[in-house]
């Protein structure tokens, strides 16, 4: 009976982590969101996150440290620059580069999704698209 209920509280210590991982989530539809959005401006050929952008970086970073609930999609956008392959490459780089500056001041990995997105390859583009060569950073709505 004592080993019964060992393996069985065993089982479920076994089990806690897992039943404790962060559900993951989706950057569908962040692009449309209006409210909590911040823009960050990258030179051409660059993934280096430039000296003008650190005021509306550290202005998401403290939005985002302030709601610890809301996730936060990173969004890479890609211009013509070497071509599509390269210029998506480049946005994912940027995207990431903001995602390790915003984990680096304290925001949780699992809160953060970077990715890259190229509207200017599709054969209809949005006359609202961000310009290329930005990151936009969307607080999302809590859950």
């Amino acid at each position: 009976m004592i080993r019964l209920t060992l393996l069985a509280l065993g089982i479920t210590l076994f089990a806690l982590p897992t039943l404790a991982q962060p559900q993951g989530f989706s950057c569908v539809g962040a692009e449309r969101l209006e409210d909590d959005v911040f823009s960050i401006a990258f030179l051409r050929g660059s993934a280096v996150i430039p000296e003008a952008a650190r005021s509306p970086l550290a202005a998401a970073i403290e939005a985002a440290l302030a709601e610890p609930d809301r996730n936060i999609c990173i969004l890479g956008h890609a211009g013509q620059e070497g071509g599509a392959t390269t210029s998506i490459q480049l946005a994912a780089q940027r995207a990431r580069a903001v995602t390790n500056a915003m984990a680096g001041r304290g925001i949780v990995a699992e809160r953060l999704r970077s990715e890259a997105r190229s509207a200017q390859f599709s054969p209809s583009v949005r006359a609202a698209e961000p310009p290329s060569r930005t990151v936009t950073i969307v607080l999302m709505p809590p859950p």
